[in-house]
Protein backbone atom coordinates (compact mmCIF):
# COMPACT_ATOMS: atom_id res chain seq x y z
CA UNK A 1 0.00 0.00 0.00
CA UNK A 2 1.51 3.34 -0.98
CA UNK A 3 2.01 6.26 1.40
CA UNK A 4 -0.84 8.32 -0.11
CA UNK A 5 -3.38 5.53 0.52
CA UNK A 6 -2.05 5.03 4.05
CA UNK A 7 -2.38 8.76 4.69
CA UNK A 8 -5.98 8.84 3.36
CA UNK A 9 -6.92 5.83 5.52
CA UNK A 10 -5.49 7.58 8.58
CA UNK A 11 -7.51 10.70 7.71
CA UNK A 12 -10.65 8.56 7.31
CA UNK A 13 -10.08 6.98 10.73
CA UNK A 14 -9.64 10.44 12.28
CA UNK A 15 -12.83 11.69 10.59
CA UNK A 16 -14.76 8.64 11.81
CA UNK A 17 -13.60 9.39 15.36
CA UNK A 18 -14.63 13.06 14.93
CA UNK A 19 -18.05 11.89 13.69
CA UNK A 20 -18.50 9.57 16.69
CA UNK A 21 -17.59 12.43 19.00
CA UNK A 22 -20.00 14.86 17.26
CA UNK A 23 -22.84 12.33 17.40
CA UNK A 24 -22.14 11.75 21.10
CA UNK A 25 -22.19 15.52 21.73
CA UNK A 26 -25.53 15.80 19.93
CA UNK A 27 -26.97 12.89 21.91
CA UNK A 28 -25.93 14.50 25.18
CA UNK A 29 -28.01 17.55 24.20
CA UNK A 30 -31.07 15.33 23.71
CA UNK A 31 -31.78 15.28 27.47
CA UNK A 32 -31.09 11.61 28.12
CA UNK A 33 -28.48 9.67 30.02
CA UNK A 34 -27.32 6.12 29.62
CA UNK A 35 -27.15 4.24 32.91
CA UNK A 36 -25.81 0.78 32.22
CA UNK A 37 -28.22 -0.70 29.68
CA UNK A 38 -30.99 1.70 30.63
CA UNK A 39 -31.67 4.99 28.84
CA UNK A 40 -33.28 7.68 30.99
CA UNK A 41 -34.86 10.87 29.72
CA UNK A 42 -35.49 14.01 31.72
CA UNK A 43 -38.98 14.06 33.23
CA UNK A 44 -40.27 16.82 30.93
CA UNK A 45 -39.07 14.98 27.82
CA UNK A 46 -40.66 11.76 29.02
CA UNK A 47 -43.98 13.55 29.53
CA UNK A 48 -43.80 15.14 26.06
CA UNK A 49 -43.06 11.73 24.54
CA UNK A 50 -46.11 10.16 26.21
CA UNK A 51 -48.35 12.85 24.71
CA UNK A 52 -47.11 11.99 21.20
CA UNK A 53 -47.82 8.28 21.51
CA UNK A 54 -50.59 6.91 19.27
CA UNK A 55 -52.80 4.33 20.90
CA UNK A 56 -52.95 0.95 19.20
CA UNK A 57 -56.35 1.37 17.53
CA UNK A 58 -55.58 4.84 16.13
CA UNK A 59 -52.24 3.54 14.90
CA UNK A 60 -53.93 0.53 13.26
CA UNK A 61 -56.47 2.72 11.43
CA UNK A 62 -53.90 5.29 10.25
CA UNK A 63 -51.17 2.78 9.37
CA UNK A 64 -50.46 2.03 5.73
CA UNK A 65 -52.36 -1.10 4.61
CA UNK A 66 -49.35 -2.47 2.72
CA UNK A 67 -47.43 -2.58 6.01
CA UNK A 68 -50.09 -4.80 7.56
CA UNK A 69 -50.30 -7.03 4.50
CA UNK A 70 -46.54 -7.62 4.28
CA UNK A 71 -46.10 -8.06 8.05
CA UNK A 72 -46.22 -11.88 7.95
CA UNK A 73 -43.55 -11.94 5.25
CA UNK A 74 -41.25 -9.63 7.18
CA UNK A 75 -41.72 -11.42 10.50
CA UNK A 76 -41.37 -14.76 8.73
CA UNK A 77 -37.65 -13.92 8.58
CA UNK A 78 -37.29 -14.16 12.36
CA UNK A 79 -36.53 -17.89 12.36
CA UNK A 80 -33.91 -17.74 9.56
CA UNK A 81 -32.25 -14.77 11.29
CA UNK A 82 -32.12 -16.63 14.60
CA UNK A 83 -30.67 -19.72 12.91
CA UNK A 84 -28.08 -17.58 11.16
CA UNK A 85 -27.22 -15.97 14.50
CA UNK A 86 -26.73 -19.41 16.10
CA UNK A 87 -24.55 -20.75 13.28
CA UNK A 88 -22.36 -17.65 12.96
CA UNK A 89 -21.93 -17.38 16.73
CA UNK A 90 -21.08 -21.09 16.96
CA UNK A 91 -18.53 -20.67 14.16
CA UNK A 92 -16.70 -17.81 15.83
CA UNK A 93 -16.85 -19.37 19.31
CA UNK A 94 -15.30 -22.60 18.05
CA UNK A 95 -12.93 -21.45 15.30
CA UNK A 96 -11.67 -18.00 16.35
CA UNK A 97 -9.77 -19.29 19.42
CA UNK A 98 -8.07 -21.90 17.20
CA UNK A 99 -7.03 -19.20 14.69
CA UNK A 100 -6.00 -16.74 17.42
CA UNK A 101 -8.64 -14.20 16.34
CA UNK A 102 -10.25 -11.99 18.96
CA UNK A 103 -13.97 -12.79 19.15
CA UNK A 104 -16.56 -10.23 18.08
CA UNK A 105 -18.72 -9.00 20.95
CA UNK A 106 -22.32 -9.59 19.95
CA UNK A 107 -23.53 -6.90 22.39
CA UNK A 108 -21.57 -4.26 20.47
CA UNK A 109 -23.78 -4.85 17.43
CA UNK A 110 -27.16 -6.06 18.66
CA UNK A 111 -28.58 -3.35 20.90
CA UNK A 112 -32.15 -3.17 22.18
CA UNK A 113 -32.81 0.31 23.56
CA UNK A 114 -35.74 1.68 21.60
CA UNK A 115 -38.24 0.20 24.06
CA UNK A 116 -37.34 3.15 26.34
CA UNK A 117 -38.99 5.58 23.89
CA UNK A 118 -42.36 6.46 25.36
CA UNK A 119 -43.69 7.94 22.11
CA UNK A 120 -43.76 4.46 20.53
CA UNK A 121 -46.72 2.15 21.10
CA UNK A 122 -46.36 -1.59 21.73
CA UNK A 123 -46.44 -2.58 18.03
CA UNK A 124 -43.92 0.11 17.07
CA UNK A 125 -41.62 -1.14 19.82
CA UNK A 126 -41.93 -4.69 18.45
CA UNK A 127 -41.03 -3.37 14.98
CA UNK A 128 -38.02 -1.53 16.41
CA UNK A 129 -36.88 -4.61 18.30
CA UNK A 130 -37.07 -6.71 15.12
CA UNK A 131 -35.13 -4.12 13.09
CA UNK A 132 -32.52 -3.66 15.82
CA UNK A 133 -32.00 -7.43 15.90
CA UNK A 134 -31.83 -7.85 12.11
CA UNK A 135 -29.59 -4.85 11.44
CA UNK A 136 -27.41 -5.59 14.46
CA UNK A 137 -27.07 -9.22 13.43
CA UNK A 138 -25.92 -8.19 9.96
CA UNK A 139 -23.28 -5.86 11.44
CA UNK A 140 -22.15 -8.59 13.86
CA UNK A 141 -21.96 -11.14 11.08
CA UNK A 142 -20.17 -8.66 8.79
CA UNK A 143 -17.42 -8.17 11.38
CA UNK A 144 -17.04 -11.93 11.90
CA UNK A 145 -16.75 -12.43 8.15
CA UNK A 146 -14.35 -9.47 7.82
CA UNK A 147 -12.03 -10.99 10.42
CA UNK A 148 -12.30 -14.36 8.70
CA UNK A 149 -11.44 -12.78 5.35
CA UNK A 150 -8.49 -10.96 6.91
CA UNK A 151 -7.23 -14.27 8.30
CA UNK A 152 -7.59 -16.34 5.13
CA UNK A 153 -7.52 -13.92 2.20
CA UNK A 154 -6.75 -10.24 2.88
CA UNK A 155 -6.62 -9.37 -0.82
CA UNK A 156 -8.73 -6.75 -2.55
CA UNK A 157 -10.79 -7.69 -5.60
CA UNK A 158 -9.78 -6.61 -9.10
CA UNK A 159 -13.28 -5.23 -9.66
CA UNK A 160 -14.70 -2.42 -7.57
CA UNK A 161 -17.30 -3.74 -5.15
CA UNK A 162 -19.92 -1.90 -3.11
CA UNK A 163 -20.47 -2.33 0.60
CA UNK A 164 -16.98 -3.34 1.69
CA UNK A 165 -16.29 -3.82 5.39
CA UNK A 166 -14.04 -1.55 7.44
CA UNK A 167 -10.98 -3.81 7.09
CA UNK A 168 -11.12 -4.13 3.30
CA UNK A 169 -9.26 -0.91 2.38
CA UNK A 170 -6.21 -2.09 4.32
CA UNK A 171 -6.05 -5.41 2.46
CA UNK A 172 -3.34 -6.18 -0.08
CA UNK A 173 -3.81 -4.90 -3.60
CA UNK A 174 -5.01 -7.38 -6.18
CA UNK A 175 -2.00 -8.99 -7.87
CA UNK A 176 0.55 -7.65 -5.34
CA UNK A 177 2.42 -10.90 -4.67
CA UNK A 178 5.57 -9.44 -3.08
CA UNK A 179 6.17 -11.09 0.31
CA UNK A 180 2.58 -12.38 0.33
CA UNK A 181 3.14 -15.09 2.94
CA UNK A 182 4.94 -12.71 5.33
CA UNK A 183 2.27 -10.04 5.01
CA UNK A 184 -0.50 -12.64 5.37
CA UNK A 185 1.02 -13.70 8.68
CA UNK A 186 1.13 -10.04 9.81
CA UNK A 187 -2.59 -9.73 9.07
CA UNK A 188 -3.27 -12.90 11.06
CA UNK A 189 -1.23 -11.83 14.07
CA UNK A 190 -3.01 -8.43 14.09
CA UNK A 191 -6.36 -10.21 14.54
CA UNK A 192 -5.27 -11.46 17.96
CA UNK A 193 -4.73 -7.87 19.07
CA UNK A 194 -8.16 -6.50 18.08
CA UNK A 195 -9.86 -4.67 20.96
Amino acid sequence: MNDRITQILAQMAALEEDLRSAVHDQESRMFFQIKGKRVEFERSVKAAHRKLKKNFFRWLVTNRPQNLITGPIIYGMVLPLMLLDCFVSFYQWTCFPIYGITRVRRADYIVFDRQHLDYLNFIEKVHCTYCAYGSGLMGYMNEILARTEQYFCPIKHAHKILGTHSRYNRFLDYGDAADYEVRLEEFRVALGKVK
